[in-house]
C-alpha cells in the first residue's frame, strides 16, 4: 500500500510527519542525539531491521535531518544531526515532558535532562516567543498563515 505524501499538505503538522511521522524515525532521531550515531549502535539499541533502519536514515538523510559521514575506507557512515535535525530535537522534548507527565507512572521519568545554562534538571516549557508567558492549547487562536491553502 503508497504511504500517503503529506509534505504536499497545506499544514506544518502533516509536513513534519512527512519526515519523522513513523514510530522509528523518532526514536532513531534520539538515539543520534545522545551519541549512537553508527548504524550498528542504533540497530542494537531498537532491535530494528537492517531494512527498516536503512530506510529510515536514508529518508531522514534526504530530508536534511541527518548527515551521513563516513568512519571507515569501507562503506560505512556514522549519522549526524543537522541544524534541521537539532531543531526536531526540540519537538521529541516536548514529547518527553507529556510522556514524562502522563505515562511515567509511580518509577518517573527513565531519564532526566540537565540544562546547561542554568545547571539544574528541568524539563521543556512553551512560552510565547514575543512575551514570554506560557503558551497552551487553551491559550491560543488558530488563524490563517501566509501559506494556508485557499
Amino acid at each position: 500500500m503508497q504511504r500517503t505524501d503529506f509534505s504536499e499538505m497545506a499544514c506544518s503538522i502533516a509536513r513534519t510527519l512527512d519526515v519523522m511521522g513513523e514510530p522509528w524515525s523518532p526514536l532513531i532521531l534520539r538515539d543520534i542525539f545522545v551519541g549512537m550515531s553508527r548504524f550498528e549502535q542504533i540497530q542494537a539499541d531498537l532491535g530494528i531491521s537492517r531494512k527498516v533502519l536503512t530506510e529510515r536514515l536514508n529518508h531522514l538523510v534526504d530530508r536534511g535531518v541527518l548527515e551521513r559521514r563516513p568512519y571507515d575506507n569501507r562503506p560505512r557512515y556514522e549519522y549526524v544531526l543537522t541544524g534541521k535535525g537539532l531543531e526536531l530535537i526540540d519537538v521529541l522534548m516536548v514529547m518527553v515532558a507529556w510522556g514524562d507527565k502522563w505515562l511515567a507512572g509511580e518509577a518517573g521519568p527513565p531519564v532526566l535532562y540537565r540544562h546547561h545554562a542554568c545547571g539544574e534538571v528541568s524539563h521543556v516549557e512553551l512560552s510565547c516567543s514575543h512575551c514570554g508567558k506560557p503558551m497552551h492549547a487553551n491559550d491560543i487562536d488558530v488563524l490563517p498563515g501566509p501559506g494556508a491553502a485557499v
